[in-house]
């Protein structure tokens, strides 16, 4: 009898805990599915509110100053702000670094010309997850996730989608 108690009690807890994991997995997002709302301060005190940028296309890239992949795409994410900023494009920046310290640097070495939030779990967890980096959304005028990337990705795909995004002439 105490075996059969032991077992259950068990076995509850194995069920108990399998249900509270399941529900702390974020839902993953897809293509055609809106981007999550935020607003929050980027590292230089502005506030960032996703929603004013409605009827821009938004390039949102999780990146970190330790994921060298990451450092290398940032000078051609410079160059499509500054190429594409004035046809609608807006990038944000989301560092998953733990602290501002790493990120400040980074932005002073690159002297970024869009807003860099901190990001962590939960912010990421917004986003379906962040478990890799870089990983990059591509949201439309509309709000709506028009692609995502995971790891590295080669600057003409970006390039295209950005162009397409924009509706630009390919030239």
């Amino acid at each position: 009898m105490r075996h059969a108690c032991a077992a259950a009690l068990v076995a509850l807890g194995i069920i108990l805990s399998v249900q509270g994991s399941s529900a702390a997995v974020p839902k993953p997002l897809t293509a055609g599915l809106p981007a999550p709302l935020f607003m929050r301060a980027d590292l230089t005190g502005r506030p960032v509110d996703l929603k004013a940028y409605r009827g821009k296309v938004v390039l949102l890239d999780f990146w970190a100053s330790w994921c060298a992949p990451c450092i290398v795409e940032i000078p051609h994410l410079i160059a499509l702000q500054k190429t594409y900023g004035p046809r609608g494009l807006q990038v944000i920046g989301v560092s998953m670094d733990d602290s501002p310290d790493p990120v400040k640097t980074v932005m002073k070495r690159y002297a970024f010309d869009y807003p860099v939030l901190l990001g962590n779990a939960k912010f990421g967890d917004l986003y379906g997850g962040i478990y890799g980096l870089p990983v990059r959304f591509l949201v439309g005028p509309n709000g709506k996730i028009l692609q995502l990337w995971k790891g590295e990705l080669d600057p003409h795909v970006l390039d295209r989608a950005v162009r397409s995004a924009l509706k630009l002439q390919m030239q």
